[in-house]
């Protein structure tokens, strides 16, 4: 399986910004998927998670009620609705699947930088 994340990019304060990452062939039918963000000199962490049924979700705290994770079967893509993004999240962002058995993420994509400036 391949992921390729694309949407990113330079915005101010305030800017939303649509991530995607469309997947090589169908994996949304076990494992959840999720989205991971390293933020300049820093390490990787979740930011948000969806479930297969597609409504159970997770976000970080840091971006709840701001961003929104879904996805697309049909077009085997997941999304990352960033709302009035700040300072802080500039990051480089990654989309993450999983073929394992205890649905550990195994499969990642090459990440999209968001960069939020003024």
């Amino acid at each position: 399986v391949q992921l390729m994340e694309s949407g990113g990019g330079s915005v101010q304060p305030g800017k939303s910004l649509k991530l995607s990452c469309a997947a090589s062939k169908p994996i949304f039918d076990r494992c959840g998927m999720g989205w991971y963000r390293r933020p300049p000199g820093k390490e990787l962490d979740l930011i948000s998670y969806i479930g297969t049924d597609g409504r159970s979700t997770y976000y970080a705290d840091s971006v709840k009620g701001r961003f929104t994770i879904s996805q697309d079967n049909a077009k085997n893509t997941l999304y990352l609705q960033m709302n009035s993004l700040k300072l802080e999240n500039t990051a480089m962002y990654y989309c993450a699947a999983s073929s394992t058995k205890s649905c550990i993420y195994n499969y990642w994509g090459q990440g999209t930088q968001v960069t939020v400036s003024s």
